[in-house]
C-alpha cells in the first residue's frame, strides 16, 4: 500500500556502512520504521540523510506492507522549514530531549491525528519563540493528555500529587506521593498555554524537581519508558 503523509522524525540509526533505519511518527499510520538503503553514500539520490534530523517535519510517500517489518520510503521532502530549531544551541538541546521522550512514549502503529497535530504545533511554537525556559515542562505536561494519563484535577487544591494514580490528595498514601513547592508550581502548568507558562517563575532547583517528577510519572504510566540520556545536558542549560 502506498501512503502519503506528514511525518515527524523521532530517531535514526546507522545500519551497515551506507544504510539508515529511521523511526517516524506519521499522521496517517502512527509510528513506523523505515530502511533507507544506501542513503549515507548516495549523493544523487532523491532521499538525503540530512532530512532525518530529530523532529524534522517531513512529507513522505512510502510503501507499507503492514506486516510489522521495516517499511520503505519512496520520496521525502521537508514540510516545515524551521527558522531556529536546528541552529540555536538551546533549542537544539530541547529537540534531542523531546525526541528521546517521544521515541520512548510512542510505541503503537496506530493513527493518532490529535497527538501528531499537538507535537507539530508545539514544535512550530518553539521554533518561533525566544522565551522558552519552561517549554519542556509544559510540553511533557500537555503530552500526558494525548497519551492518556493527564492528572485528574478534581482535588487540585490538595497538597499531595499521587503519581501512581495521577490524582491530587490530602495525604501521602504511597512512595509515589510528592508535595511541596514542586507540586504547588506544577499545578500552574495544568490547563495553561505555552505562552502563559513562560511567565511561571521557577528556581533552578524547582525546575529540575518538576522535570524529575514528570519523568517518574511517565515511567509509571508508560511501559518501557526510560529517562532520556540528554536529561543531564538539558538540566545544565536550564539551570
Amino acid at each position: 500500500m502506498i501512503i502519503n503523509s506528514p511525518a515527524i522524525v523521532l530517531h535514526s540509526l546507522r545500519y551497515s556502512e551506507a544504510d539508515l533505519i529511521v523511526s517516524l511518527f506519521t499522521k496517517t499510520s502512527g509510528l513506523r520504521s523505515y530502511l533507507l538503503k544506501g542513503v549515507l553514500k548516495s549523493k544523487r539520490g532523491k532521499i538525503k540523510a540530512s532530512l532525518f534530523q530529530p523532529l524534522t517535519i517531513l512529507e513522505i510517500q512510502a510503501f507499507h506492507k503492514d506486516k510489522g517489518s521495516l517499511e520503505r520510503i519512496k520520496e521525502a521532502k521537508i514540510k516545515t522549514i524551521y527558522k531556529s530549531l536546528h541552529t540555536d544551541f538551546v533549542k537544539g538541546t530541547l529537540v534531542f530531549f523531546i525526541s528521546e521522550v517521544l521515541k520512548n512514549s510512542i510505541q503503537e502503529e496506530e493513527t493518532n491525528i490529535d497527538l501528531f497535530e499537538y507535537i507539530e504545533t508545539a514544535l512550530m511554537w518553539l521554533d518561533t519563540h525566544d522565551t522558552i525556559g519552561n517549554f519542556h515542562i509544559t510540553f511533557l505536561t500537555k503530552l500526558t493528555q494525548y497519551l492518556g494519563f493527564y492528572p485528574d484535577t478534581s482535588y487540585e487544591a490538595s497538597d499531595y500529587f499521587n503519581m501512581q494514580d495521577g490524582v491530587f490528595q490530602s495525604i501521602s498514601s504511597n512512595v509515589y506521593c510528592v508535595s511541596g513547592d514542586q507540586v504547588k508550581l506544577f499545578k500552574q502548568f495544568l490547563g495553561t498555554t505555552f505562552e502563559a507558562s513562560m511567565d511561571i517563575k521557577l528556581s533552578k532547583n524547582t525546575r529540575s524537581d518538576i522535570l524529575a517528577m514528570l519523568l517518574v510519572y511517565f515511567e509509571l504510566h508508560l511501559h518501557g519508558f526510560k529517562k532520556p540520556k540528554s536529561l543531564s545536558v538539558l538540566n545544565e542549560i536550564f539551570n
